[in-house]
């Protein structure tokens, strides 16, 4: 079955070219490809929610100790706001450095089109965002779409499974049964990955086509490299420092669904693949279930760079520049504002308008001038913000102990491959991986 993968992957780097050629030669043609991906994302889509309530069940479920989940969600949001600052002052360094937006000039449609972006960006509030955490019933946490109301009810129904002790159990095993399909049901869903790849890509190509980008170039560019060096520098030299794990090895690990963001444009589409991976890595379930779900909401890592950039950019290209004070008032508003907009899709251009909105209008028009390139930006912000989860959940799980790094070690060497198939470990002992109520001890307590 690996080698049958192995060719899926290959047939996504092909569709991803022939995408690319399809959006040049024929854009309107392109154009009208984009509900292929746009289905694909659906698909992914469909799944997720089901997939993180089943895997934070059971990994809450399977822990006998309330406070080790308490502590791991307390590391994991530390973790993302200092990283989230971290990150903030980088973009806030590279772009008073090169300067960008100089020279540039808004059109109507620029106008018009930030404009757009405003209304979106503002529709959404602190209070709306809190209240969206609740479900309407358990069951729609499921359905909605929403990973923050499935993390919800997920901790819910894991902590009162918990405290059932022995007649919780076969409520346990039903959802691992029910975990096993929707994995299946996902492995079944990759498959027309490369459809939903040429699609995606063919339909941004034909949309936004090489005019659009040469005069906006330098700020793609700086973008792409500021990413490049948090991931590679900040991100590669904690990882080491904290777990002694060679960063690259790891992006090697994670290397399908990299590609399956880049070729998607949508993070989403490797949410449950990267909850397996790590189980699969040796991070306890009860870290992987919490912190990858949480960090695909809090840990914004790319779309903390994007904002601080982004701004600079406007700002010059408007003739308003910014005060250094003025630059941290702004990102630290926009920090906090871009948690309300997660999971939403376009969000970083929305929360960017809708930031800029509320704390200085005079800017919104500016945000026309990078409509047009923000596609090819969403995407190093995906894959950076899945970068830094990927790290975050390492780091979590050894500061809690819950790391085997024998296990990791095998896998990142290639002597234990991932189950594409199933996308789950089936030849593991099940008392092993799920200990009872009258076992000595929690299996993720023993890992080191």
């Amino acid at each position: 079955m690996r080698d049958r993968t192995r060719f899926l992957y290959l047939a996504v780097i092909g569709a991803v070219l022939l995408g690319i050629l399809v959006g040049f030669v024929w854009p309107d043609v392109g154009k009208e490809l984009k509900p292929l991906g746009t289905g694909f994302v659906a698909l992914i889509q469909m799944v997720i929610g089901p997939i993180i309530f089943c895997t934070i069940v059971l990994g809450i479920g399977s822990v006998r100790q309330a406070a080790k989940v308490g502590k791991v969600g307390g590391l994991a949001l530390g973790y993302f706001i200092v990283m989230s600052t971290v990150a903030l002052l980088i973009g806030l360094l590279v772009g008073n450095v090169i300067d960008p937006g100089s020279g540039l000039h808004l059109s109507d449609a620029a106008k018009q089109a930030a404009e757009a972006q405003a209304a979106k960006g503002g529709e959404s509030t602190t209070v709306d965002f809190l209240l969206g955490i609740i479900p309407e019933t358990l069951v729609s946490s499921l359905t909605d779409g929403s990973v923050l109301q499935a993390l919800l009810v997920a901790l819910l129904a894991g902590f009162a499974i918990q405290a059932m002790g022995a007649k919780g159990q076969p409520i346990l095993r039903t959802i691992e049964h029910f975990q096993r399909l929707t994995f299946r049901i996902l492995a079944m869903i990759m498959w027309a990955a490369p459809v939903g790849a040429f699609g995606a890509i063919a339909a941004v190509v034909g949309e936004t086509g090489l005019e659009a980008l040469k005069s906006l170039a330098i700020i793609m560019v700086a973008f792409y490299i500021t990413c490049l060096l948090f991931v590679g520098v900040v991100l590669g030299s904690i990882l080491w420092l904290v777990a002694r794990i060679n960063l690259w090895s790891l992006l090697k690990y994670l290397g399908r669904e990299f590609l399956l963001i880049l070729s998607t444009s949508s993070s989403e589409t490797a949410l449950p693949r990267l909850i397996a991976k790590m189980e699969h890595l040796g991070v306890s379930k009860t870290v992987a279930g919490i912190t990858v779900p949480t960090g695909y909401s809090f840990n914004l890592d790319g779309t903390a760079i994007y904002l601080t950039m982004a701004t600079l950019f406007i700002a010059e290209a408007t003739g308003a520049p910014l005060q250094f004070g003025e630059q941290i008032a702004l990102l630290l508003f926009m920090m906090i504002a871009s948690k309300g907009a997660a999971g939403v899709t376009g969000a970083g251009l929305a929360t960017l308008a809708g930031g800029l909105q509320a704390h200085r209008p005079a800017l919104v028009d500016g945000v026309g001038l990078i409509v047009g390139i923000d596609r090819f930006m969403s995407e190093a912000r995906a894959l950076t913000n899945f970068a830094g989860n990927s790290v975050a959940t390492v780091l979590v799980a050894v500061w809690t102990g819950d790391f085997d790094r024998e296990r990791a070690n095998q896998v990142l060497a290639g002597n234990a491959p991932f189950d594409e198939a199933t996308l789950l470990d089936e030849d593991e002992d099940e008392d092993n991986d799920r200990p009872g109520p009258d076992e000595s001890g929690d299996r993720e307590l023993s890992k080191v």
